[in-house]
């Protein structure tokens, strides 16, 4: 079991050798308490789900006990499900349409609770994969900041399932010093020193640290 607390240790030396602001998210989706138990006890604060479901099931007491432990959705939202997403997730990756943003502007205000919001950008320009356009989101930026009392702290991304995905972090890296943004979440298991390189301040790691889903 503490090999998982050794992988996280070794990300971690990798990742500061590059870039000292890119903090790890462990992606912890699909695995069971026990086996994210070691890097809670290790003061790890930042944790990745994708399902608002399981995540309330999983996470709900051990935010109570542990208060600085950050939650992060990173998978699609749905606006039927923002209501159960406050004040349970700390940040939400995943934002990509003025109707998200309406429900969840509604709902922080109900349950007294802002969380830390990402734009996501469809980097790859891919019709399959949610995220917003890349000619419009300056526009859809603008227009969110100025309608919608949100925190958008940053931009995040899924590249294109390719080889090489340094492109796709360099044109984020451009685009959110444009946007004078400070957040930048991208890379993954395969890709995070790439975009640790990039100044990504948050790389979402799952397999690396937990071994492989079944």
């Amino acid at each position: 079991m503490h090999n998982v607390l050794n992988n996280l240790i070794s990300i971690q030396k990798e990742i500061q050798q590059i870039n000292s602001n890119t903090k790890i998210i462990a992606v912890s989706k699909t695995f069971l308490l026990e086996k994210i138990k070691p890097i809670i006890d290790n003061n790890h604060t930042h944790f990745g789900e994708n399902k608002v479901q399981e995540a309330l099931e999983k996470w709900s007491k051990i935010k109570e006990d542990n208060k600085n432990i950050n939650l992060h959705l990173i998978g699609k939202l749905q606006t039927n499900k923002v209501k159960y997403c406050l004040p349970l997730f700390d940040y939400i990756h995943s934002l990509d349409s003025i109707k998200l943003a309406d429900k969840i502007a509604n709902e922080q205000v109900k349950k007294n609770f802002k969380p830390k919001i990402f734009l996501q950008i469809n980097i790859g320009d891919e019709q399959q994969k949610s995220g917003i356009d890349l000619n419009n989101i300056e526009n859809l930026y603008i227009k969110i900041k100025n309608d919608f009392d949100l925190n958008i702290v940053g931009l995040m991304c899924i590249p294109p399932n390719v080889s090489n995905t340094k492109p796709f972090f360099e044109k984020m890296n451009q685009i959110s010093k444009k946007l004078k943004l400070n957040e930048l979440s991208m890379g993954m298991s395969n890709d995070y020193l790439d975009a640790a390189q990039n100044s990504a301040t948050f790389v979402r790691i799952g397999s690396k640290i937990f071994g492989e889903r079944n």
